[in-house]
């Protein structure tokens, strides 16, 4: 079946004997991990160079955080529009989709002259990822499906660790000619080489195709929610992906301009690694970590300590608890998130994976957008360091709220 007549839900009546490699589950693996991995390294690898950015377009840093915004704004659209499309068109249809609307992403971006361009180019990377987040997140789980928990953390660690890499590669490359240009092109590239292989893969049939004139109704969007049963375990993982993702907003947007006036920072390797200390912390904890309800609590309490702990190294100055801070809240975040997420994974259906996961996410990303658009507003106005320090006392005492919510329930459960 070649990936136009899935896009249109039509099955090639010879499917089964038309050439194309019918690659092993793990090459399937690695290649649904890497287009997801590589989508987020794009969306995130301008972290460190948002500075370089701002002085060559002249930006403010509302104007930063609102094209930043316009990627979550686009990503939350897209996960209500089209998150569920590939239950229908099938996963290797919607990634293969999702990587050709990154390639344009990165292009529009890094050859932008101006804010109109940046938001451009940040819109069509959120359609890319929003595409791809319950398309990877669903093909993961049919790929593995005895061992779900790994199929949740792979889920996870892929989000994480794209997120964790592009500050980071973002910063190495900067040292390159034309440094707001040069790293989206090589990531165009990757993303080609990944498109190959995956546009002449076998695809699996959809679970649920719907062609003729039931295809567009299929395709239409769907509601928020999760089924009945599993609405305690979406609105806790829901919670904690808002808060956990206005620390991750912040410390992909304004968090380089801020390490680098409070401690002098230059280096634009540097800048990324210190953005990017979080989100590694949180991917290895996904990873390496374990997954029970009772460490909920106390993941919630210790990234509340580190976010508090963030702010208070920027009054201080002192990089040595920063990076202390930066990787408690990491940790904290990714044990919290990782469970919460798997609760949720496991009590629906598989046939309505990818449609919960998007709404999950649609919470999760909202918390990239509005906490730091306001964040941004409000530095502005009474400058970066003093805005930070609010910021950082909001997210901690929501961290908190949430702990306490779920050792109630956890008590309750008990009874």
């Amino acid at each position: 079946m070649t990936v136009i007549s899935e896009l249109r839900m039509r099955a090639h009546p010879a499917s089964s004997s038309r050439p194309g490699w019918d690659a092993s589950v793990n090459a399937r693996l690695v290649l649904t991990f890497a287009a997801t991995v590589l989508l987020l390294i794009g969306a995130n690898l301008a972290t460190p160079l948002y500075p370089l950015l701002q002085e060559r377009l002249d930006l403010g840093p509302f104007a930063v955080t609102l094209a930043f915004s316009s990627y979550v704004l686009a990503l939350m659209a897209g996960l209500v529009l089209y998150g569920h499309w590939s239950d229908h068109i099938g996963r290797r249809a919607a990634v293969v989709l999702a990587v050709l609307v990154g390639v344009a992403g990165v292009v529009v971006f890094g050859t932008a002259s101006g804010l109109g361009g940046l938001i451009l180019g940040r819109i069509l990377q959120g359609a890319a990822v929003a595409l791809c987040t319950g398309a990877s997140s669903a093909a993961l789980r049919e790929l593995l499906p005895r061992h779900p928990e790994w199929a949740g953390r792979l889920t996870l660690l892929a989000s994480s660790s794209g997120v964790a890499a592009g500050p980071v590669l973002g910063g190495l490359l900067g040292v390159l000619p034309h440094p707001t240009r040069t790293p989206f092109l090589l990531l165009a590239a990757a993303l080609l080489v990944v498109l190959i292989p995956l546009w002449a893969l076998k695809a699996r049939p959809a679970l649920s195709p719907a062609p003729g004139h039931g295809a567009v109704r299929a395709l239409r969007p769907r509601r928020i929610g999760p089924v009945t049963d599993a609405r305690t375990q979406f609105r806790r993982a829901a919670s904690i992906g808002f808060l956990s993702f206005a620390l991750f907003g912040f410390g992909l947007s304004l968090a380089p301009r801020y390490f680098s006036d409070l401690f002098g920072i230059g280096s634009l390797a540097g800048i990324g690694v210190l953005a990017a200390l979080t989100l590694a912390a949180s991917a290895a904890a996904q990873l390496l970590g374990r997954s029970h309800r009772n460490l909920l609590p106390w993941a919630l309490v210790a990234m509340a300590c580190g976010i508090a702990l963030i702010a208070v190294s920027g009054s201080v100055r002192s990089l040595p608890l920063l990076v202390a801070a930066s990787l408690l809240a990491g940790a904290g975040q990714g044990t919290a998130f990782r469970t919460a997420f798997n609760d949720v994974a496991l009590a629906v259906e598989p046939e309505r994976h990818a449609q919960v996961i998007s709404s999950v996410y649609v919470v999760t990303y909202l918390g990239s957008a509005l906490p730091v658009l306001g964040l941004g507003l409000v530095a502005s106005i009474i400058g970066l360091p003093a805005a930070v320090a609010w910021f950082a006392a909001v997210i901690a005492a929501g961290c908190l709220a949430v702990a306490a919510g779920v050792t109630r329930d956890l008590r309750r459960s008990r009874r």
